[in-house]
């Protein structure tokens, strides 16, 4: 009787650290599962507002009257903004910075044509946030592309 009292405690003790091992394991999966769910949420959550952001820029070229003078890829009064983009990205310009009147242009440099766009910059630039002119730069570039 006491060595069957032996063998079962002997034999609960190995039932019961086998089962802390298995908890242990499973808590390590089920820490990273959490995990790749944070970066897929975190991922996601950055795709969504970059998609929110590129929205807000081309809502804002439209009604901002941007359209008037730059068309996607052919020049209309001013340039296209395939070609803004371009001319930026060579030339590491910040689009902003131009928008705010803190940079000189750089794709369309005749004096007459600056003026012009200057008068219309200042119209309703004055007027836009931060987080407004970033987002008109993320829609141009995107657009651009």
């Amino acid at each position: 009787m006491k060595k069957l009292s032996i063998l079962f405690i002997a034999l609960a003790m190995i039932a019961t650290s086998c089962g802390d091992k298995k908890k242990e394991d499973v808590k390590k999966d089920v820490e990273q599962v959490k995990e790749e769910v944070v970066k897929e949420t975190t991922t996601t959550d950055a795709a969504s507002d970059k998609d929110t952001q590129i929205a807000m820029g081309k809502k804002l070229f439209t009604d901002k009257t941007c359209t008037t003078c730059h068309a996607l890829d052919t020049k209309v009064i001013g340039p296209s903004l395939k070609d803004i983009v371009k001319i930026y990205g060579e030339k590491d310009g910040n689009i902003v910075k131009f928008l705010k009147g803190n940079a000189d242009a750089i794709v369309d440099t005749d004096p007459g044509q600056v003026a012009i766009m200057k008068a219309n910059l200042d119209s309703f630039v004055k007027e836009m946030s931060a987080e407004e002119l970033q987002a008109l730069s993320a829609y141009m570039r995107d657009a651009g592309k």
